[in-house]
């Protein structure tokens, strides 16, 4: 007793000392290939129940759509009816809200049992010391991965450890509404489009429609890596203590094509992307209000249901320039960190998560494609017409990928909300400055920010 009295001592010790070294608040989001389709199946081994008299309660957090909310909440409780047991408190919230609630939770020691992580962050809260390596669960068989394509459980892996299990593969794409296209009299793309066609088609679309053909974002934080992941280069370097390109024209070209799509009207203003706050929900694309629009390819199924089952949509990769910008990566993963008290049962439940067919049909691969191979052919004569949709754009990507960029190094949640979104993103939408000052600018800040990472 008094040995387990130190090591739970010593535990906390370790978790304070994180949390003392620093913990950034990330803000915003990566790529995997899909197993092949003849991979042969396994059945997942059941997990072992915990002892019938043992009462144990996890507390779960992720961030999503309302949809996904939802979704999750029903599975959270088919799997409490499975483990009567196992009492599950759980927590959401959008994507920026979540990130700053984690966080402060962090440097409270109040973190939950299982966390919904991300690939940009997981290098970085895994250094932290906040997450749990999940391999021992794996060899004692409570997460089963017999079914799971290396490259699906790879994604997840930091310095050789296993600390994040893939929920679904996934790309970015763009969402193309076909009715808007076909009203408009535009022909849709090449798969293969450039940004110059890009350019082309919104303002064409625009002059037909009426209103602003392409409704997202499209400075979010993802494209600013894009510019360079279609030019075969790397935003951030290769051990991260510095930028990875060396010529600035790429970006202060891509921000020049925003403004131009902007003064044409052609896309959604910067004051009214950032005053609104749309959502996947809210995104005037869901309100016949737009032809195209930015999302990850998991996000079809909120988008769709939220726009209505008899519309017309349709994934489209995205524009490039020389190389392919897509790349699959892992939608998000599910962790368990350091502080749980009941490590055996949160993995119990990721590989519910993970491997139940009944769980993953109400979860409808809301989070993306499952990894595990079994699950995806049994949920195929299931699909809704969304999923469905992500399901056949995740398998016409095949071999028209770029390969995944690494995890953002830390530094990299500061350089999103105190660089890029204020200082680029921010004042060359309001026409506060040039695309070719906002760009020296990230470049002086950002390689300040990295430089703490030489060691």
């Amino acid at each position: 007793m008094k040995g387990n009295k130190i090591a739970s001592l010593l535990m906390v010790m370790a978790i304070l000392a994180a949390v003392l070294y620093g913990c950034a608040a990330p803000a915003a989001p990566a790529a995997t290939q899909p197993a092949a389709a003849n991979q042969p199946t396994a059945k997942p081994a059941e997990a072992t129940k915990p002892a019938a008299a043992e009462k144990v309660e996890l507390r779960l957090a992720w961030w999503g759509s309302q949809a996904r909310n939802d979704l999750t909440i029903k599975v959270i409780d088919m799997f409490q009816a499975k483990y009567p047991n196992i009492k599950i408190t759980y927590e959401f919230a959008g994507w920026a809200d979540y990130w700053t609630k984690m966080t402060t939770q962090a440097a409270g020691n109040n973190l939950p049992d299982i966390m919904q992580q991300d690939y940009a962050y997981i290098n970085e809260w895994s250094n932290k010391k906040f997450l749990l390596p999940l391999d021992p669960y794996i060899t004692d068989g409570t997460i089963n991965l017999k079914d799971v394509a290396a490259a699906s459980i790879d994604s997840g892996k930091v310095g050789g450890k296993l600390v994040g299990l893939n929920l679904g593969n996934n790309s970015q794409d763009f969402i193309l509404d076909l009715d808007a296209f076909k009203k408009a009299g535009v022909e849709l793309p090449k798969p293969n489009w450039t940004w110059a066609e890009f350019e082309k088609i919104a303002i064409d679309l625009t002059a037909k429609l009426g209103y602003p053909a392409f409704t997202g974002d499209l400075m979010n934080d993802q494209m600013f890596k894009n510019t360079f992941i279609t030019l075969g280069q790397s935003f951030y370097n290769a051990d991260g203590t510095g930028l990875g390109y060396t010529d600035d024209k790429p970006l202060v070209d891509y921000l020049n094509m925003v403004m131009r799509l902007q003064k044409a009207k052609a896309i959604i203003s910067r004051e009214e992307m950032v005053a609104n706050k749309f959502t996947i929900e809210t995104d005037l694309l869901v309100k016949n209000k737009g032809a195209m629009t930015y999302a990850n390819s998991n996000q079809i199924v909120a988008q769709w249901t939220a726009a209505g089952a008899d519309r017309n949509l349709k994934l489209w990769p995205l524009p490039r320039t020389d190389k392919p910008t897509n790349y699959y990566k892992p939608s998000m993963f599910f962790s368990i960190t350091t502080g749980s008290k009941h490590p055996k049962e949160a993995a119990m439940f990721i590989d519910y998560f993970t491997n139940d067919l009944e769980a993953n049909k109400v979860l409808a691969a809301e989070r993306g494609v499952p990894v595990a191979a079994h699950v995806r052919d049994g949920l195929k004569p299931t699909l809704s017409k969304a999923a469905a949709e992500m399901f056949d754009y995740i398998t016409r990507l095949e071999g028209n990928t770029s390969p995944i960029p690494m995890p953002d190094p830390a530094g990299h949640p500061d350089i999103v909300n105190n660089v890029w979104t204020p200082l680029v993103a921010d004042a060359v939408g309001y026409s506060q400055t040039t695309p070719e000052k906002a760009v020296a600018t990230l470049r002086t800040e950002a390689t300040t920010i990295l430089a703490k990472n030489k060691k």
